[in-house]
């Protein structure tokens, strides 16, 4: 406050200069003059003590509104308790994030640290406010492995305008910081005491509310990932501490290995693996929902869709690895998934051809040791819209002579830009929102953009289907389409997706996953239509997507588990027991 009453001061002696010696159309300038005076100059400050608990007040202050909000919804209770509680949770984000800048060694080095700090906090208060976005470790992780369109469909104007003014801008103004030089033992005698302060305040804090705490750590884990600038820096560092400890060391086939089930057929078996992006299941008129979104697989015949389906995660990053893995979701580390053999590299290794179809942000690290086929780049600047997986798709089922299987991931209903993820002519639902920025949207027009994208996926999968069934005179063909995980709408103020999965809403982990299987296909492998339809109903889950596809092409390896194999549910007895 004294440092703004001493700008203040200043400018008035300028404007009262201007007044005396100038005409008035020089007072801008004088202005001017007086504030890049100021600039030159700089600010004194007391202290580098004093200077981190400036910058921390304003973190807590300006770019936190977000975790207030969510801190106070959750302990306030109109109490003298639920009042301390707010306190000291106060006291102990101050104290903490203080504590980041005065363990930074070096005086330019605790600079560097704030500035860098001041544009992280800019962005991610930006995210936590417009799309209800939590800064855990598994968000940044799909942030960083998010490709060059899906980064563009998130850099909005008012983005880039809250990072300038309010990330870069006083990035720069750290730099005009002076405080006063001491000998290094007396920096480091005065970092002792402030650090063993800052301590012993966020003791007192703490145990001036251990109950209330508890509470708050055990129930509502989640806010805590949106105290900014302290949570995307703490997950960033425990990130790269998990890539360390995790990423190192050989590689391991715990599977051993992988044999064909059944003797060789006069036909190849195709298998088409359909990896959905963002699709939710309560927009899926194959599960319930009201409207035509699906209605060209609701026509199909042999199509059996399975409406109780959950996710691995809540983000493409996690979701894949773990979709693929031989692991289930309760012992998946998604750190060690690249070290261990997954599903496609068990069918390669029984002689399957496995082929990955990319139309989205990289099949992390699933598809590494298969054939791969990158779609993205082929429409220019602008994301390809799925049905471009399949315009050799016929060619390459003519060519099949040995058991196949063929992955392709969609962009599928990736948002916010969800008018992109379809052509025009297959907008079905006005008006869509059009805007990457949803929260300006009215929820009609959200709701129309997204249900346009599953509208979309519909065609690509009655043609892709369509292209199976052309070939059935010499393939006998299958398709199985899950999505990875589901999305957010605005629902509690909450957008997109990547909500820790503890505390997802179920709109992120309910996802919808269909099967169809050809004629031929159920004739070769004894499957009981009606029985699949009725099993169908039963919950399901990601972690039967590996011993699924397994079982239905023809495939076991240690890891092999009957009980989460779908299809062996409903395999009549003309299917020799050795062969289970």
């Amino acid at each position: 406050m004294e440092r703004l009453k001493r700008l203040a001061r200043v400018v008035l002696r300028a404007m009262q200069t201007s007044v005396a010696s100038s005409p008035a159309s020089t007072l801008p300038g004088a202005l001017l003059d007086a504030v890049r005076s100021r600039w030159v100059k700089g600010v004194q400050l007391r202290s580098e003590e004093h200077f981190a608990l400036i910058v921390s007040f304003a973190w807590l202050a300006l770019y936190n509104v977000r975790f207030w909000e969510q801190a106070a919804g959750a302990m306030w209770h109109g109490t003298p308790r639920s009042a301390l509680f707010l306190v000291s949770l106060f006291a102990l984000s101050l104290s903490a994030q203080a504590l980041l800048l005065l363990l930074m060694p070096m005086r330019r080095l605790m600079l560097a640290v704030a500035s860098a700090c001041f544009i992280v906090a800019a962005a991610s208060s930006y995210f936590s406010l417009e799309y209800g976005a939590v800064m855990n470790k598994d968000m940044l992780r799909n942030v960083f492995e998010t490709d060059v369109a899906e980064t563009e469909a998130l850099m909005t104007v008012e983005l880039w305008l809250r990072v300038i003014l309010m990330g870069v801008v006083p990035a720069l103004l750290v730099w005009k910081v002076r405080l006063p030089r001491r000998s290094w033992a007396m920096q480091l005698r005065r970092r002792s005491i402030a650090i063993g302060a800052l301590l012993a305040v966020c003791a007192v804090a703490l145990l001036s509310s251990a109950a209330s705490y508890a509470v708050f750590f055990r129930e509502h884990k989640p806010v805590r990932f949106l105290l900014t600038p302290a949570a995307p820096v703490s997950s960033a560092l425990g990130l790269l501490f998990d890539e360390q400890r995790h990423g190192q060391g050989p590689f391991v086939n715990a599977s051993g290995v992988a044999e064909r089930s059944a003797p060789p057929q006069p036909r190849p078996l195709v298998l088409v693996l359909v990896v959905g992006e963002t699709a939710r299941a309560a927009n899926f008129q194959l599960g319930g929902y009201a409207r035509p979104t699906t209605p060209q697989l609701a026509a199909i015949d042999g199509l059996v869709y399975f409406p109780q389906t959950t996710s691995c995660g809540t983000s493409t990053a996690i979701s894949v690895p773990c979709m693929f893995s031989h692991l289930p979701r309760s012992e998946f580390d998604v750190e060690d998934a690249p070290r261990y053999a997954n599903l496609l590299d068990a069918l390669k290794s029984a002689s399957v051809d496995v082929e990955w179809r990319e139309n989205n942000s990289g099949c992390k690290g699933v598809c590494a040791r298969v054939a791969q086929i990158d779609y993205t780049g082929r429409c220019g600047k602008t994301a390809c819209f799925d049905e471009v997986m399949l315009e050799d798709l016929p060619a390459r089922l003519n060519d099949v002579h040995h058991d196949t299987v063929i992955v392709m991931h969609q962009v599928g209903s990736h948002g916010p830009a969800y008018t992109e993820r379809y052509p025009a002519a297959a907008e079905r639902f006005k008006p869509a929102c059009r805007s990457n920025e949803l929260q300006r949207c009215t929820k009609e027009e959200v709701v129309n953009a997204y249900d346009n994208t599953i509208a979309y996926t519909d065609q690509v999968l009655a043609r892709a289907i369509g292209a199976l069934r052309d070939a059935s005179g010499r393939v006998d063909a299958a398709l199985m389409y899950v999505s990875d995980h589901g999305e957010s709408l605005g629902e509690g103020g909450v957008y997109l997706h990547g909500v820790p999965y503890a505390f997802a809403p179920e709109a992120q982990t309910h996802v919808p996953m269909l099967m169809w299987l050809s004629p031929a296909y159920v004739r070769r492998s004894h499957i009981d239509l009606q029985c699949l339809a009725a099993y169908a109903e039963q919950p399901f889950s990601h972690d039967n997507v590996y011993h699924t596809v397994l079982g239905a092409a023809e495939v076991r390896n240690a890891s092999y588990d009957r009980s989460l194999d779908i299809l062996s549910h409903c395999r009549t007895p003309a299917l020799p027991p050795d062969h289970e």
